[in-house]
């Protein structure tokens, strides 16, 4: 492994960053395992997080942080900073919205983007000022296969998700000068509370509307739960965590994109954009 680093993690109560945090913790690293309600509604994540750092001498420590709040962010990253500069922000947290695209309201699709699209941005550009001026850093994104193709009824986290994509890769060669790499992760289907919290439409007229197709993103997400109840390999969050720690301790350069389990062929799509991508990127830099 890689010198112990310093690294944030965001949205830790449960899943995917939840057992990011406790791998990485377990590799030697400092980690501040961010989450909101530290004192309420995570409050019991939030104990048994720490007592296993406690038991295990881990060098864990969850922090309260809200990725929708601008106050939230600066103020929990500039506590961070002050103590110990931040070398690698990983921004996991998210949620999912699953239903008839056309039924989701607009301000039920501002939260979705606030907490995927603009967190990333909040996080970034909090923790970003510092890489810089010490010339190194690594930013992971944690998207999603929906990064790159459409599931129907998932319309408005994939539009989310493709938003993310596109600006974090920007980050990748926008940050380059500095040192600082900006990489993404995309899982495909995984174990996690995302199926389960998903938030429906709320514009019921709408739905109505659609009659008996109204149905059918819940049938697709009883399909996805009765995946993950077989308890494949494929579907064991833990690996999403394993890859993520992998690109940490990596030396560099890491691919811009990294995907894990069932790809639904993103990583055909990854191979064949990639090469046009770096033909219009080298032609703007003149190479």
């Amino acid at each position: 492994m890689t010198s112990a680093k310093t690294i944030l993690v965001t949205g830790t109560s449960h899943g995917i960053g939840k057992l990011l945090a406790l791998t990485l913790a377990s590799q030697g690293h400092n980690v501040y395992a961010s989450m909101r309600g530290i004192h309420g509604k995570n409050a019991a994540t939030s104990a048994e997080l720490s007592q296993i750092a406690e038991e295990k001498g881990y060098r864990l420590q969850v922090v309260e942080m809200d990725i929708t709040s601008d106050d939230s962010v600066t103020e929990t990253i500039g506590k961070i900073e002050a103590t110990h500069p931040i070398d690698v922000l990983i921004n996991n947290a998210g949620i999912m919205f699953v239903g008839i695209s056309e039924a989701f309201t607009v301000e039920q699709a501002k939260f979705q983007m606030d907490t995927n699209f603009y967190g990333v941005m909040r996080t970034s550009r909090a923790v970003l000022p510092g890489m810089r001026a010490r010339k190194q850093g690594l930013l992971i994104h944690v998207s999603s296969n929906a990064g790159r193709i459409v599931v129907p009824y998932f319309g408005v986290y994939c539009a989310s998700k493709h938003a993310v994509e596109a600006l974090v890769e920007s980050y990748h060669y926008e940050l380059a000068p500095f040192g600082i790499e900006s990489v993404i992760v995309e899982p495909g289907p995984h174990k996690t509370e995302l199926v389960n919290t998903a938030p429906a439409p709320e514009d019921t007229a709408c739905l109505d509307g659609y009659g008996a197709y109204a149905d059918v993103p819940g049938q697709l997400l009883g399909h996805f739960k009765q995946m993950f109840e077989e308890q494949t390999d494929l579907t064991n969050p833990q690996n999403v965590a394993d890859t993520i720690a992998g690109l940490v301790n990596q030396d560099g350069p890491r691919p811009i994109r990294t995907t894990v389990g069932s790809d639904f062929g993103v990583s055909e799509i990854n191979n064949f954009a990639a090469p046009i991508q770096k033909q219009l990127v080298d032609s703007l830099s003149g190479e």
